[in-house]
């Protein structure tokens, strides 16, 4: 006989011995817990999330549109095209300047926050917040900012929502890609204006929301600037 096949086992005596007693002990541990014998379950389960990963809900249709005049339409979308164009011309205080007195640029990190106060948030400034930024980021010494790195913005389906005759809440669309250090990252999401006149009867921004789709994603360097 071949010495490879000898060395094989085979189910026997021994084997069925063995089997006999996984039985026995089986049977005196269901005797004593009152378990009962389950057949494994091979089916596939959904992913786990990780611990402390945000818990991702459906979300509800987005509100109807409303039903505006087309040069309120028109208003709003060259605001917030010309709200990207500054932020690609790196014109900072024009940028700014587009904000009320009392206007906010809150990026959350999870789409369920509700309140840019007293929760972390990636962004959460208000016009002297910003104010300090801006000095940051344009200090001759401020050497995060060199080399050179540019941005190009796009802004889609501005969808007025709501008017109460007081404050005009507006959605819409971005993508933005960032240039720095030869390296290309792209950013998406939601951004949500509330929008105010001011005494001239300029639309200002009260508040801006930006839910950013790849917030949970790692970056080798954090935003220096907003998006």
């Amino acid at each position: 006989m071949d010495s490879k096949q000898a060395a094989i086992p085979s189910a026997g005596p021994d084997f069925e011995h063995l089997l006999a007693q996984d039985v026995v002990i089986e049977a005196g541990a269901q005797a004593a817990t009152g378990a009962q014998s389950v057949a494994p379950d091979h089916s596939p389960r959904a992913p786990q999330l990780g611990v402390g990963a945000p818990q991702r809900t459906a979300e509800a249709l987005p509100a109807a549109p409303l039903a505006a005049g087309a040069d309120l339409q028109r208003q709003v979308e060259q605001l917030l095209y010309g709200q990207a164009e500054l932020l690609d011309g790196k014109y900072w205080q024009a940028y700014i300047d587009l904000f009320a007195d009392d206007g906010v640029y809150w990026m959350p990190v999870t789409p369920q926050q509700t309140d840019w106060e007293g929760s972390p948030s990636i962004f959460a400034e208000d016009k002297p917040m910003m104010e300090i930024r801006k000095g940051r980021v344009s200090h001759p010494n401020a050497w995060s900012q060199a080399p050179d790195w540019e941005t190009s913005h796009l802004v889609s389906h501005v969808t007025l929502e709501s008017d109460d005759g007081r404050e005009l809440v507006v959605r819409s669309r971005f993508h933005m890609m960032e240039l720095r250090r030869d390296e290309i990252r792209h950013f998406g999401g939601r951004y949500r204006h509330h929008l105010v006149r001011d005494a001239q009867g300029q639309l200002r921004i009260k508040l801006q929301r930006v839910d950013l789709f790849n917030s949970q994603a790692p970056f080798d360097y954090v935003l220096q600037i907003w998006v």
